[in-house]
């Protein structure tokens, strides 16, 4: 299945890392037995084409309506150029914020009134940073159809963010897929499964 293997390639060349009995720290101060930089996948062809020829497959599959391809800056760029490649259509990235000189622009590349998009992000976590750039999409006069990542942490407020934003998500791999893999491949002990679980479901106070 392509979830596993997406968790396989993620673990081999390092972009995905588990380390529950040495936590790292995330920037919201979360300790987290996980840490997830799925731009390292970019540095190794096999990888990278394999992503992104699952990420095309999976837009064409759920969204076949689509017109255009929005990356998320900074992740999602590469990663949606990429899809937006392979299948021909065309491709924008949208900031954090607008530029503070220039043209100031939030959304780099040309948006069409009413055109139908699909935004790629590297992963998601709450979904709030992602979420924010649909409301600028739309407000830009972009039909959303829905987003594409190569992971998600599963996340229960998550789901419920991107519910609240009627926003469909569709992601290539998973955390419990990705735990599971790491457990087979001998990257994580059996019994460190248990706290990772625990992590998933409570990460603000896990390790406190």
């Amino acid at each position: 299945m392509s979830a596993a293997k997406i968790a396989q390639l993620l673990l081999e060349v390092k972009a995905v890392r588990l380390r529950p009995e040495e936590p790292f720290t995330w920037s919201s101060g979360w300790k987290s037995p996980i840490y997830c930089d799925n731009r390292i996948a970019l540095s190794y062809p096999e990888a990278r084409t394999y992503i992104r020829n699952e990420l095309a497959a999976a837009i064409q599959r759920e969204f076949p309506d689509v017109q255009a391809i929005a990356g998320v800056a900074t992740a999602g760029i590469a990663q949606g150029a990429l899809v937006a490649d392979v299948l021909n259509l065309p491709f924008l990235y949208v900031r954090p914020e607008p530029k503070k000189h220039g043209m100031g622009n939030q959304i780099e590349g040309r948006l069409e009134e009413g055109q139908r998009v699909v935004v790629i992000e590297d992963l998601i976590s709450t979904g709030g940073s992602s979420l924010k750039v649909v409301d600028v999409l739309r407000q830009a006069g972009a039909d959303v159809l829905g987003m594409g990542a190569i992971f998600t942490y599963g996340f229960p407020i998550a789901g419920q963010n991107f519910a609240d934003k009627n926003v469909k998500l569709v992601c290539l791999s998973d955390y419990e897929t990705l735990v599971g893999e790491a457990r087979e491949l001998n990257y994580i002990a059996a019994d460190a499964t248990e706290s990772l679980a625990a992590w998933r479901q409570n990460p603000a106070e896990w390790n406190n």
